[in-house]
């Protein structure tokens, strides 16, 4: 048993899905299903890190704010008004920059500045983004699990397995809520519970892949063109839940793809 749940697609894959589907199944009829992601996202953190402060390092940082944000998410989630989305989106960028800091402080000035305003921007637009979709579960379902997977993935094939498996792990766990709503023909209500954790942490992912492993820098503005892809993509109105979800499921598929892709030829020093 113990040599099962040690396998990586076990750690980030199937558990993350599994505990994400109870959750998202038992807080359903209360609206808090969104709470799927974080128990993913934390489940995977006890099989394959640690919730230690002590060094407090960016990976643990992620940590402790993607919980947080999910606690966050959770007292804002009856919260409307339009402003909210800009505010996280100033939230999400500060965020980045304490994460990430003790990595900047290592360039140079004019490099410090530019890397660090790039990551405040990369946040900004993923926060906002993700936020449109509050009320739009299956596309913020499909947004979650492309943009988890793509980032996850882009991480493990730019040499930094954990940052890999945390990703892979939320987008796991978006993939139960996504599972969910197809099988049932219901929406599952997302909110900030279930938006505002994926933008952070895929967001902050992303962000130390590139400063500290050899994701490739291009290969945000792909990552971030997911959630505003889905977030505009027109859908006809006289069709089923599967069909909007296949109309979904290829722009995300193409874009999470195309990251990779790219992280994969930078990474593995193949010649364009």
């Amino acid at each position: 048993m113990q040599d099962f749940f040690s396998h990586p697609a076990v750690q980030a894959g199937l558990v993350p899905f599994i505990v994400g589907l109870v959750i998202a199944e038992l807080f359903h009829r209360i609206k808090l299903s969104g709470l799927c992601i974080i128990a993913g996202f934390a489940v995977t953190v006890y099989l394959v890190a640690d919730f230690s402060f002590e060094p407090l390092t960016s990976t643990r940082k992620l940590v402790w704010l993607g919980l947080g944000t999910a606690a966050l998410g959770l007292a804002l989630s009856w919260i409307t008004a339009r402003w909210l989305s800009i505010l996280l989106a100033i939230f999400a960028a500060i965020s980045v920059i304490w994460v990430v800091q003790r990595i900047l402080q290592q360039q140079e000035t004019n490099t410090m500045l530019l890397w660090g305003a790039a990551c405040a921007l990369y946040l900004a637009t993923l926060t906002y983004g993700l936020d449109q979709l509050n009320t739009k579960p299956l596309r913020a379902a499909h947004a979650a699990f492309g943009l988890g997977i793509g980032t996850g993935g882009c991480a493990l094939i730019g040499a930094s397995a954990l940052l890999g498996q945390l990703g892979l792990a939320i987008g796991s766990a978006a993939s139960a809520h996504l599972f969910i709503q197809l099988v049932s023909n219901q929406s599952v209500t997302s909110k900030c519970t279930f938006t505002l954790p994926i933008a952070i942490i895929s967001g902050i992912i992303g962000c130390i892949a590139v400063l500290g492993a050899e994701l490739p820098w291009y290969a945000l503005p792909i990552l971030a063109a997911i959630p505003l892809t889905v977030w505009l993509l027109p859908l006809p109105q006289q069709s089923n839940k599967w069909m909007h979800s296949l109309i979904l499921a290829f722009p995300t598929f193409a874009l999470a793809s195309t990251a990779m892709y790219v992280t994969w030829r930078v990474a593995g020093d193949v010649p364009y």
